[in-house]
C-alpha cells in the first residue's frame, strides 16, 4: 500500500505542477506567459503560491523515486532511473528555495541585476531538463529490447529530444530575442516533461506491479547492468 501511495505521487505532483503553472500564468496582472518563464511567477503578489507549487511537487516526485527505487529492485537502470527521477523531483525543491530573479521587466518596477539565489535557481533548472532527458533516453533503451512496449521506447526518445531541445531554443530565445516567446518554450518542455512522468506513474499503477516480472527478467538485466 505504503508502495502505491509512493507511485502515485509521480502522477498528482507533476500534474499539479502543470495546472498551478498555466492558472497562475493566465490569471496573474502583469505577467504575460508568451515570453516570461513560470519561474517568474514566483515574484510579485502570490509568488507564494508558485514558490509552494515547487515544493509540493518537488516532494510529490521524490516520493515518485522512493517507490520506483521499491519496485525496480533488479534489472537494467534499476538504479539510475529513480536517482535521476529523484534529481528531478530535488530540482523542483530547489526552484523553490532559490528564488529566481527578476527578468524581462517582471515584476514591474524590480532590479534584474543577478544575485546568488538566481544562479543557483537557474542551475537548478538546468538540472531539470538535464536529469529528465536522460531519464527518459535510458527509459526509451531499456523497453526497446521488449517488442511489446516499442511504443513506449518511441515516446519516451521524442519527449526526451523535446525537452533537450526546448532547453536549447528557451535559453537562446531568452538571450537573444527580445520579446520572443520565451515564456511559451519553456512550458512546452516543462508539460511534456510532466506528462511524462505522471503517464510512467500511471503505467506501474495500471499494471498492479505484474510490469515488474518483465522488467526484472535476467533474459533482460545482465549482471552488473545499471
Amino acid at each position: 500500500m505504503a508502495t502505491r501511495l509512493l507511485l502515485a505521487c509521480g502522477a498528482i505532483g507533476p500534474l499539479l505542477n502543470s495546472v498551478v503553472l498555466l492558472v497562475l500564468g493566465a490569471t496573474r496582472p502583469g505577467y504575460n506567459a508568451w515570453q516570461i518563464p513560470d519561474s517568474s511567477l514566483e515574484l510579485g503578489m502570490g509568488g507564494w503560491i508558485q514558490i509552494t507549487n515547487y515544493l509540493v511537487t518537488g516532494s510529490l516526485l521524490l516520493g515518485f523515486a522512493i517507490g520506483l527505487r521499491r519496485v525496480l529492485r533488479t534489472g537494467r537502470g534499476s538504479i539510475w532511473r529513480p536517482i535521476l527521477l529523484g534529481l528531478y523531483g530535488l530540482s523542483f525543491i530547489g526552484l523553490g528555495i532559490f528564488v529566481t530573479d527578476p527578468v524581462l521587466g517582471y515584476p514591474p518596477g524590480a532590479s534584474s541585476t543577478p544575485t546568488v539565489h538566481g544562479t543557483l535557481h537557474d542551475l537548478f533548472g538546468q538540472l531539470q531538463f538535464i536529469s529528465l532527458s536522460v531519464a527518459c533516453f535510458m527509459l526509451a533503451r531499456r523497453d526497446a529490447a521488449d517488442p511489446a512496449r516499442r511504443g513506449w521506447a518511441w515516446y519516451s526518445l521524442a519527449t526526451g529530444l523535446l525537452v533537450a531541445v526546448s532547453d536549447v531554443v528557451f535559453v537562446l530565445t531568452f538571450k537573444l530575442w527580445d520579446g520572443g516567446p520565451a515564456g511559451l518554450i519553456a512550458r512546452i518542455g516543462i508539460i511534456s516533461s510532466c506528462i511524462w512522468v505522471a503517464l510512467l506513474a500511471i503505467r506501474f499503477l495500471r499494471k498492479k506491479f505484474s510490469i515488474l516480472e518483465s522488467w526484472n527478467s535476467p533474459r533482460l538485466a545482465p549482471r552488473g547492468d545499471l
